[in-house]
């Protein structure tokens, strides 16, 4: 018997934006919704599965008989099969059986749902939100930064692991006991905006949600859709800026979810040199099957548009962007000019990009993106891929390569630690210390550096201070703000024990006051992403790993003289060359005892003197701490008045400029201790 009545939220333009790759808000009428026709309360369903010969939909309400609730199919051969079912209402749960071309059935989940069944569950759930936001302030201060330089200071949380209730079994915070201890949390220490790893719904924890089968629906694991609304409202009133991770690179196979959908690979490449992900075992999205794009960018907008998310940190962009990546000769596809690119992924995140910002000014995407693909954060009408920010992993890498080498083996490798200064500004570059550089056998943050306790937590310290420092904007994941001493463990969780430790005590208490210098002080983010907020002033005193630059923002902002030492000997007296006379200051040093240092710190002015040094006219002295950073302020300088610094001694190579490569004076005369 037919219980499925006519009806339809799709118009004939609908279908046509849908088919070409150009409906970004298919949220709206694919998926289930509560709706009335004919004066009955009821719930509209629809779903794509062009190539079913039947879609039925189940459920407690029928005790799941695929063959009482038939949808039908439209009459324009869009693949879309709707209908009305009177008196379904939201909460209840539901999966579309599926017909297929070999008459088997099978159970999928609506890809549009805006929730599911906890897991081990895998039904989806109608759900229609009701939310009243409180964070109107947020948005319009939002608006009104768009395309303005702000600080970006990002603290990346795993939701299901920052807290674990050990006397509850060892269970994760809820969305809502999140809004009560992480906003405060991460408020207190400074951070501009909070990164969750994906919250959308997904099988297996382990995954830590880059494995998705919900794509519209936060994860229940943690609470109702609501409560995610709360939690992001929540950051927004604390000032807060939420990024979320967004996954559109591949997704599993689990047989409810995307995978063969309708019997035939249709999210997915059908040829699986191109459909398969080896590195994840699962699927890589059709990019060149335009209903496929208008789901992916829908999607997008979805999470800005409900949700009120900020920005969008878009994962494994290089595997995206390249049809050989992590596979051999003979298991990839050319495209069709012979080369290894994937225009069409190319084409969708253009499309992706040019979608979210025109819809909302003030958000920002961010690929993680690993190769030297030119033009990610270029906006598309320059040829560019319209990212706002991308991850610079080659900081990353050559960082922590550098800190991992006992100090007495640094002198020969100085370039590693100054190199990234050569590109940092080819690209709107975000440093990132992330999950992935603490898990899978590679050592917790603070057991990557060498020597003895007291090394390890100065090297580390120094590591987090020459990484605020460095142009760009950063990302720290959990645990690495205190010095976690093991590897990030899901099941476990934060080891917040710790912190009744001193040193990592006062390593917490070190990113705190780093934060607090980056948020306040312009030089350190108006110019995070172009040559005129930074300037070398020695970075060849390879003899005592030292390294030290100017950063600079506006005219009227006080210029910012910043000296990393990476060996563990103090020197009473050091010289660095600066910009300007008059006095300077100490306005933070790691090695300073309230952050676990020796205290080897320098209190009051110091007053530049006529001395010539790093090709600059006047130079101050001053107590280099060991394995630290040291930050001078200099008075300010009225506006025009900033007086031109020399020539550095030595000459630069051929296309070098003073902002991209250290200057070749030696330092001032210094005295060990």
């Amino acid at each position: 018997m037919q219980k499925v009545k006519p009806f339809s939220l799709l118009t004939e333009f609908d279908i046509s934006l849908f088919q070409a790759g150009k409906h970004f808000r298919m949220y709206q009428k694919l998926g289930s919704h509560l709706v009335e026709a004919e004066g009955v309360q009821g719930v509209y369903f629809a779903v794509w599965a062009p190539n079913a010969r039947r879609v039925s939909v189940t459920g407690d309400f029928n005790n799941w008989n695929p063959e009482t609730h038939i949808l039908l199919p439209r009459w324009d051969k869009s693949g879309i099969w709707e209908g009305f079912i009177p008196a379904l209402g939201h909460g209840t749960v539901y999966k579309y059986h599926i017909t297929i071309h070999n008459g088997k059935g099978l159970d999928k989940g609506d890809p549009y749902a805006r929730r599911w069944e906890t897991p081990p569950g895998t039904a989806s759930i109608v759900w229609a939100p009701e939310y009243q936001w409180k964070d109107a302030n947020w948005l319009e201060k939002r608006l009104e930064r768009a395309n303005q330089p702000q600080p970006w200071s990002v603290y990346e949380v795993h939701m299901g692991s920052w807290k674990k209730i050990a006397e509850d079994g060892n269970r994760s915070l809820n969305f809502r006991e999140l809004a009560d201890e992480l906003v405060p949390y991460v408020k207190d220490m400074g951070f501009t905006h909070v990164e969750m790893m994906p919250v959308t719904e997904h099988p297996y924890f382990p995954s830590w949600g880059y494995q998705v089968t919900g794509y519209f629906a936060p994860t229940s694991r943690f609470g109702t859709p609501e409560d995610l609304m709360f939690l992001i409202d929540a950051f927004h009133q604390a000032g807060i800026g939420v990024i979320l991770d967004w996954v559109p690179s591949h997704f599993p196979g689990d047989i409810h979810g995307l995978y063969l959908f309708d019997g035939s690979h249709l999210y997915e490449y059908a040829d699986m040199r191109r459909g398969f992900h080896p590195d994840w075992n699962s699927y890589v999205f059709d990019y060149g099957r335009n209903e496929v794009r208008s789901f992916l960018i829908s999607n997008a907008l979805f999470w800005l548009d409900q949700y009120h998310v900020d920005s969008l940190r878009v994962d494994a962009v290089a595997s995206m962007l390249y049809h050989d990546y992590s596979r051999k000769e003979g298991e990839w596809i050319p495209n069709i000019h012979g080369g290894r690119e994937n225009l069409e992924a190319i084409s969708f995140l253009r499309d992706f990009n040019d979608a979210a910002y025109k819809n909302y000014p003030g958000i920002e995407t961010i690929a993680e993106e690993s190769t030297a693909f030119p033009g990610v954060s270029k906006p598309t009408w320059d040829g560019g891929l319209g990212f706002g920010q991308k991850w610079m992993m080659g900081w990353m890498h050559d960082s922590l390569n550098y800190f991992k080498r006992p100090p007495v083996f640094r002198k020969w490798h100085q370039n590693e630690i100054t190199f990234s200064l050569v590109y940092a500004f080819s690209e709107r570059f975000m440093l990132p210390l992330s999950h992935d550089e603490v898990v899978h056998m590679k050592a917790s943050l603070l057991y990557k550096m060498p020597g003895n306790e007291w090394q390890k937590f100065a090297n580390l310290r120094t590591l987090l201070g020459y990484q605020w420092m460095h142009p760009g904007t950063q990302i720290l994941f959990m645990g690495g703000e205190f010095g976690q001493t093991t590897e990030w463990n899901h099941d476990r969780g934060v080891t917040w024990e710790l912190l009744e430790f001193a040193y990592h005590k006062g390593c917490q208490e070190w990113v705190r006051a780093i934060n607090q210098l980056y948020t306040s002080r312009p030089a350190l983010w108006w110019h995070s992403f172009s040559p005129e907020g930074f300037e070398w002033v020695s970075g060849d005193d390879t003899g005592n790993s030292v390294i030290a630059f100017l950063r600079k923002g506006q005219a009227e902002d006080k210029i910012l003289l910043v000296v990393c030492h990476f060996n563990p000997n103090a020197i009473e007296e050091y010289t660095v060359g600066v910009p300007y006379g008059g006095t300077w200051r100490e306005v933070l040093n790691s090695d300073d005892a309230r952050f676990g240092g020796g205290g080897v710190t320098n209190t009051g002015d110091l007053k530049a003197v006529k001395k010539e040094t790093h090709g600059r006219e006047q130079a101050i002295t001053f107590r280099l701490a060991p394995l630290a950073v040291q930050v001078f302020e200099g008075q300010q300088v009225p506006k025009g008045k900033t007086p031109a610094a020399k020539a550095p001694a030595g000459k630069l190579p051929k296309g070098e400029s003073k902002t991209s490569k250290p200057a070749g004076a030696k330092p001032g005369k210094a005295k060990k201790i």
